[in-house]
Order: structure tokens, then sequence, then C-alpha cells
């Protein structure tokens, strides 16, 4: 299985066997004509842009991640930043409808919505633009030919974190941050506890939402709580909230004590370091919003916009992965993980997501 220290993609054709080729019927329409196919090859004329969610584009997670999946997918197809491909900032829930409806009206060849709180927007302007082409990230929107909905095996992913931190652990407590409470950050969260009991059934996993994906101060505050009592090993999934984690662990980490962060969604071991070039990072679960972006911005440039379809990525097509960058995991973590994950591919091992999954998990 592929590292993300090792060049992964996932294939045009794996992707289309998860989606038929779909494209939005020309339909009433407010709006201008934003099919891929009608611009005679010509890729100077193809547009691609963003909205990010609240987070914003400079999260060191998810939307950054996004983001660098749009301009690799603009670099590889010879286009101009700012005039092709761009990205339209969040600041405030109310932003996320008029910022979508502002590039379809642009007649954009494709738009992104990064995250499951735009889901209601995508809806909204889906129905009444129903020529662009928008596609969702983290949620599914349905009955709309012209929006495509992109999920992720996030669970999978976190259940292989979950296995570094219970093999890490000291004191058999671990922590987990989550930003707003929800169906999505509940996979995280009952994929990396069953990690957890995996190889730790004595662990304990102290779980706390931040109810933001926007304030480190309050993940901070959650990860002091979380260490004071006794949690030594930390996994967030609270996008910009997450963040404040890294603070309060290098603080921790310079004043001695013995404690570790895990990233999400990226790899975060550069928010981890401290002096020396050492890293509180002991991980991160890495799912490849970036291939996602690029991959199917690039079914849209051809003509093959997968609109009505949801296409979910997983370990098997090195959608989900975890980060071994620098040494802090152990060859006998890395075993494991890729043990576990062999596992999973195989069919053996049936990751929960929900809350009653991980009871029946624990009951079994």
């Amino acid at each position: 299985m592929k590292k993300w220290m090792m060049v992964v993609s996932i294939s045009l054709a794996s992707v289309i066997t998860l989606a038929a080729c779909g494209q939005a019927d020309s339909n009433e329409s407010n709006g201008s004509n934003a099919s891929g196919s009608d611009n005679d090859g010509e890729n100077s004329e193809f547009t691609a842009k963003m909205v990010t969610d609240l987070s914003g584009i400079d999260d060191k997670s998810f939307n950054e991640f996004s983001w660098e999946g749009l301009k690799a997918f603009g670099d590889a197809n010879g286009l101009e930043e700012k005039t092709n491909y761009d990205y339209v900032t969040s600041s405030a829930a109310a932003d996320f409808e008029p910022n979508l409806r502002s590039l379809a009206r642009e007649g954009t060849d494709i738009s992104w919505a990064i995250g499951f709180l735009m889901e209601d927007a995508v809806k909204t302007v889906g129905e009444q633009f129903t020529d662009a082409n928008i596609a969702i990230i983290d949620t599914v929107v349905p009955d709309l030919d012209n929006v495509a909905s992109i999920t992720f095996k996030e669970h999978e992913g976190s259940f292989l974190v979950g296995v570094a931190a219970g093999m890490q652990t000291q004191t058999d407590k671990v922590g987990f941050i989550g930003g707003v409470e929800s169906e999505l950050i509940k996979k995280f969260e009952n994929g990396f506890k069953a990690g957890v009991h995996a190889v730790n059934p004595d662990a304990e996993v102290i779980v706390q939402y931040a109810e933001s994906f926007v304030d480190p101060q309050a993940g901070q505050n959650i990860a002091n709580t979380l260490y004071t009592t006794g949690s030594d090993v930390i996994y967030h999934a609270a996008g910009n909230a997450g963040n404040g984690l890294f603070t309060e662990t290098i603080t921790r980490v310079r004043n001695g004590e013995d404690v570790w962060a895990i990233g999400v969604d990226k790899d975060q071991y550069e928010e981890g370091v401290y002096e020396d070039e050492q890293s509180v990072t002991l991980t991160s679960m890495v799912k490849r919003v970036d291939t996602a972006v690029q991959e199917v911005s690039e079914m849209a440039l051809e003509g093959n916009f997968p609109g009505g379809e949801v296409l979910e990525y997983g370990i098997e097509d090195n959608g989900i992965d975890y980060a071994t960058t620098g040494d802090n995991l152990t060859p006998e973590m890395i075993e494991a993980m890729d043990d576990f994950m062999q596992q999973i591919l195989d069919g053996e091992i049936e990751v929960p997501k929900t809350d009653d999954e991980f009871n029946e998990w624990m009951n079994e």
C-alpha cells in the first residue's frame, strides 16, 4: 500500500467505475452554459473555482488541501490562476449561497463547494442554475443532475491513526477533538475509537467537541483539558479549530511532557514542528481531497462531469491513507497499521461509522 511520502493518485478510470459520466441537462436556467464540453478543446476558456467553508483557504487542512488540488489541475492543463481557476472565501455561512450563485452567473465550468456545511446552498443554487456544474465535498445532494457529491471513508483512516494512538499511549487515555458534531465528524470519532480499542482494549477515549471549525482557541482549550485529565495522545477532526491542538501540544512538550498530536485531512507534520525540526505530530489521517478535486475537475474539462452521481474515495483507491513523515511512528506501529489496512481492504474488518455501529463493535 502506498504511503503519503509516495506519489499517489486515483486513476480516472477508477473514478469512472464509481460514477456514470453525467452532464447537466439544459433545462430552464437563469445562468449561462457551464458545460465542460462547450470549450471546443480550448483549455484557455475553461474555468474551475471553489468556495471555501468558514475555515478559509489557509486552514492548514481541508480547504488548503482542496485548493492544492485545484492548483495542480490548473498547472497540469496550462490554466491561468485567477483567470481560469480561483477561490472565493466565505466569512460566514450566509456567504455560501451568494458565492455559489455568483460563480453560476459567471458561467463557471465547475464550481466546488468545500464542505458539508454548504449542502443547502448547493441544493438551492443547483436548482436555480440547472446548467451550472457544482461539486460538493463531504455530503450528498440528491436528485440534481448538475451536482456531483464527493465523499470519503474517513472512518477507515481514523481507525488506522487510532491504532497508532492506542500503541503510543502510556496513560491508557487518549483524546478526540471534533469540530461541529455531525454525521460526518462522527465517522472520524467512531473510526478512531475502534482503532484504539483494536490494539489497546483497556484504553479510554475521551471525546469533546469544539462546536466550531474556525476557533483555534477553542481547540487549544479542549486540548488543555484533555491533557490535564490524563490523555497523552489527541486526534482532531476540527479544521482550523484543531490547529489549537498543535499549539497546546508544543507548549507541553517544551515543558517536558510526553504528549502527542494526530493531524487530519492532510499531512500536518509541519504544524507540530518546534525547535530542532522536531514535531509533536505522531501521524495524520490523510484524506486526499486534493486528488478528488483534481480528478473531478479533469472529468469536467473532458466533458464528463459526473452530475447526479456520488463518488466515494477510500483506502482501496488511495483516497484515504496515513502520514509517515518524520520518524515518530515506530516500525511496530507502521507494521500494525499496514496489517489493519490490509484487513480493511480484504473485508475482514468493517470499521464503524456511527455510535450504534461502534457499540456493536465493542460488544463483538
